[in-house]
């Protein structure tokens, strides 16, 4: 087992854990909704085989992104590593979002730097350290 985990891995850790359990959960309505006939969602087409598909596809993002999380307490750079990758993938869609959509996307804004606080407490020296024990 690692050693001391740093706070800010416990910290990354408890978001993924966050964001999964919330994908499963819309992927859950997304399911419900499409079974029960619904074919918009906020005024999105979800009918049929597309709106089970991306569904199932939320479903089982969630349950990536929880055992990841997982793996970030226990110490696994695996983890890190694919945290690390979307991560750096949030970066690159928030900017460019604001690239092509202006500064005036706050969603962009708070995403890109929650993903770049993310990064930093995964590759801090503490967090370093806790990876390679």
């Amino acid at each position: 087992m690692a050693g001391n985990r740093p706070g800010g891995v416990t910290l990354v850790a408890v978001l993924a854990w966050i964001s999964g359990v919330l994908n499963v959960l819309g992927g859950i309505l997304l399911l419900i909704g499409v079974g029960a006939g619904e074919t918009t969602v906020d005024g999105m087409d979800v009918g049929g085989g597309v709106g089970a598909a991306a569904a199932w596809i939320s479903i089982i993002i969630g349950i990536l992104t929880i055992a990841v999380g997982l793996g970030l307490l226990r110490g696994a750079n695996i983890a890190r590593i694919i945290a690390a990758i979307v991560f750096i993938l949030n970066v690159i869609s928030a900017v460019y979002l604001l690239v092509t959509q202006g500064v005036g996307n706050w969603t962009a804004i708070i995403s890109g730097i929650l993903a770049v606080i993310a990064l930093i407490l995964l590759f801090s020296p503490k967090a370093n350290a806790f990876f390679r024990s």
